[in-house]
């Protein structure tokens, strides 16, 4: 049993001394907000945008009701039946990519990070077979989820 407890601690440290960074086909954003503030603003910021949010998952609070506690770590899948029709008219298998999520962690400090996948690199496997209009309509999410991301973080 002691073991066990001394192997959940340590896994909760290892999960806090993490943190997001900047990495190729990301935006990762700093904000002075605290966790549940940014959660809040980002599914707001969706919303106000224009889209919906379709999931949202985290392990934050299923591990705090094991008595576990870790950082807030929430992620937030958005999209726009709009976007998806045209997807789909042009690859099937790309749509497995949707919704585009959001990725909302706190930090040591009490703030969080707004990061998420650029949608033209999640997209962007499918562009041989989907053709130039998955590329610009990436490019179009791409800049609809930097508004969002705008909103939210501000």
């Amino acid at each position: 049993m002691f073991i066990a407890a001394a192997a959940l601690t340590f896994a909760a440290a290892q999960v806090g001394a993490q943190s997001m960074e900047p990495r190729e086909g990301w935006s990762v954003s700093p904000t002075t907000k605290s966790y549940a503030d940014l959660v809040e603003a980002t599914k707001d910021a969706i919303t106000g945008e224009g889209f919906g949010v379709v999931t949202e998952a985290g392990p934050t609070e299923a591990a705090a009701q094991r008595g576990v506690e870790i950082p807030g770590n929430r992620v937030i899948g958005a999209f726009n039946n709009v976007y998806a029709v045209r997807i789909l008219e042009l690859s099937v298998p790309a749509m497995i990519e949707a919704p585009v999520r959001f990725y909302v962690t706190e930090n040591e400090d009490g703030t969080a990070m707004l990061s998420y996948k650029l949608p033209s690199h999640v997209f962007a496997p499918y562009y041989d077979d989907a053709g130039e209009e998955l590329e610009t309509i990436a490019g179009e999410l791409d800049a609809a989820f930097a508004a969002i991301a705008e909103v939210a973080v501000n």
